[in-house]
Parts: C-alpha cells; structure tokens; sequence
C-alpha cells in the first residue's frame, strides 16, 4: 500500500526531460540553473533467519542398540535449515535514469515542488539498515561430565617366576592384580546397567516397593534426581545437539533487460549457514519475478497537442508475483510493485501564463 501511495503523491514519479548523462563527457557537476534528479527504481529486500545444528554422537553410540535396543546417529553432524523469510521493497534513485530539469520555466518550478515533496530530489532511501550475524565457531563435544563409572578396572594375571632348587629352576606361577584401562564396550555395558538400575530405582519408588517412604517433595525430588542421572547416561549412548541462530539480509536489484527474471538470492550451506549468492559452497535460494504486464493508456484526443510541449519524464511500477524457491518447492509467495519492471512515461510541462 506505501508503494501505490508514493505513486499517487508523486504524479507517478516525476523525471526530468533531458537525460544528465546525453553529455559528450561529464565532469562531476551538473550545469548551472538546472536541477537533476532520478526515476525511482525497487530494492528487494530478503531478511532471512537460518538454524543450524550442530550433533555430536556419543561415544557409546555403536554400542546402543546392543544394551539398549535404541537406534542413534553414530556419527557428528552439521545441518542447518531456514525458520524464517521476510521481504520487502524500498525505492532507491536510478541513476542511470538521470534527467536535467531547466528551472527557468514556471511550470518546471511547479514540477520540482511535486518532485521534492515525493523526495526524489535528494538521493533518499528506504533501505533498512543490513545487519549479518555470522555463527561462532562450532564447539567441541565434551562428554567428561558423564557418568559415575570408573575408567579403570582390576584383572588378575598370572606371572611365572623360576625359583632354584637343588640346582634346577622350576617355574613357578604367582598371581598379581594390574589396573588396566577398561574398554570402549566395557564401559558402555556399564553405562546400560546403570540406566537399567535406576529406571528399576525410579519404579520402586513409584510403587511402594523400597525400605526408605518417600512423600511429597522428598518423593518428587529422588525420581527429578533419577531422571537427570539417566538422561546423562543416555546422552552416552544418543549424544546431542547444540542449535544457534543465524539472521541475514539480503538486497536484490531487478533488472528489467534481463532474459530470465530468476535471481540466486542467496545460498544455504551446511558448514556455514546463510552465505552471499557468489558463495557456491551453499545450496541456492531462488528469487522469482513475474511481472504483469502494464495495460496501455485510455486515449485522450483532446490534449493531442500537449506532446508538442516540454514534458517531464515519470515511472509507472508493474505489480510483480515474486516468488522465493529452494529448487523443489515454494518458500514465498507475495505481490509488489517494481518500477523498474514497468514502463516509463511522461507529463507536459504548462506554465502558469497558460493556466
């Protein structure tokens, strides 16, 4: 509605009728008693918000659905996917589209009156600020805050030592405990026994079936106590995810010339988020433009011979379907007036004399 708003509040956008750049060489100044000012053109503006999850699989996880009877993610992984898209237009001046406007007739005074209360004298626009949040570097998995268990068990060896007997050396065998490090499986049993132990606790208070009675918060606070323990035994075996937000803007410029109307807005990769449409280590995100077409003026006979007089040049925005794509299916879908995409028209200057 802002658009459709501005168009009505400028006469369509008003341009001037002499173009800034017919110079042979321009030198950085415009010429003196003249004004230059320039048609409106659409920015499109896409503020995207991705999540990505980082998994890291426990170190029991091959070991699950032996003990457990659970089937986990064994290995880590990344993946990010978008929770949220907005867009929006804001018009900025095209200055490829540059006009000079004689201020010396009083029509022309009256036109620049309209121009500047549209503000399109000035180079003004209504861009949100661009704010990206890039995501911090992806933390390690730390498991070493699980579990009760020891690391290290006692196994017995037998060693054979020669002791002499008249002369001869017989062998004989003494037994003698070594610490060693228990093994992966070892372990993991362990963990499956502990979980089993406490899912038995925890019914056992339920039911009744204990020495020690349990009532009111003490009951609630033994079975909260239980279940954190086995949530961090299980963590051993499911592992777990950390998720972080990432938001992004990004800004497409519509191009009326172009033979294909579908822009790469931007691209989603696994290890890096939301990344620029030049970045090709993401997946692209597609920017559809259909515009409609603009119907042909009503002909009006009786001003005919206003084309013979100075005219100032003005755009009339083609309302667009714009439709934001992953490659298989729709994201968005909104209508918005480009002006670029529409076509250019123009307004006889009248001066005050002939009013």
């Amino acid at each position: 509605m802002k658009a459709f708003c501005f168009i009505a509040a400028a006469a369509a956008l008003l341009s001037a009728s002499v173009p800034a750049g017919a110079q042979s060489e321009y030198s950085g100044k415009d010429p003196v008693g003249k004004v230059s000012y320039s048609l409106p053109m659409t920015v499109l503006t896409l503020e995207v918000e991705a999540v990505q999850e980082n998994y890291y699989a426990g170190p029991y996880a091959m070991y699950a659905s032996k003990y457990l009877g659970i089937d986990v993610r064994k290995k880590d992984a990344v993946t990010c996917s978008l929770s949220d898209i907005r867009i929006s237009s804001c018009t900025e001046p095209d200055t490829k589209r540059r006009f000079l406007l004689n201020m010396e007739n009083a029509g022309s005074r009256t036109a620049m009156l309209e121009l500047t209360s549209a503000g399109l004298v000035s180079v003004a626009s209504g861009c949100p600020d661009i704010r990206s949040w890039r995501f911090p570097a992806p933390s390690k998995a730390d498991f070493s805050d699980k579990g009760v268990t020891s690391n290290l068990m006692t196994e017995a060896t037998t060693l054979y030592v020669g002791v002499k007997k008249d002369s001869v050396y017989d062998r004989v065998s003494v037994q003698q405990s070594m610490v060693v490090e228990k093994s992966l499986e070892k372990r993991a049993e362990e963990a499956a026994a502990m979980i089993f132990a406490l899912r038995d606790q925890r019914l056992k208070i339920i039911t009744g079936d204990t020495d020690a009675s349990y009532d009111g918060e003490a009951m609630g606070a033994a079975l909260a106590e239980i279940a954190r323990l086995e949530d961090e035994y299980m963590t051993l075996f499911t592992g777990y995810s950390e998720t972080r937000s990432q938001k992004m803007t990004f800004d497409i410029v519509p191009e009326k010339e172009r033979d294909s109307q579908l822009y790469v807005a931007f691209r989603i990769s696994e290890t890096e988020g939301l990344v620029p449409a030049d970045n090709i280590s993401g997946k692209p995100v597609i920017l559809e433009i259909i515009p409609q077409p603009v119907d042909q003026p009503v002909p009006d006979k009786k001003n005919a011979k206003a084309a013979k007089l100075p005219y100032i040049v003005y755009r009339i925005p083609a309302v667009c379907t714009v439709k934001v794509t992953d490659g298989t299916k729709v994201l968005m879908q909104s209508r918005i007036p480009v002006y670029q995409m529409g076509i250019e028209s123009n307004m006889p200057l009248v001066s005050e004399s002939k009013k």
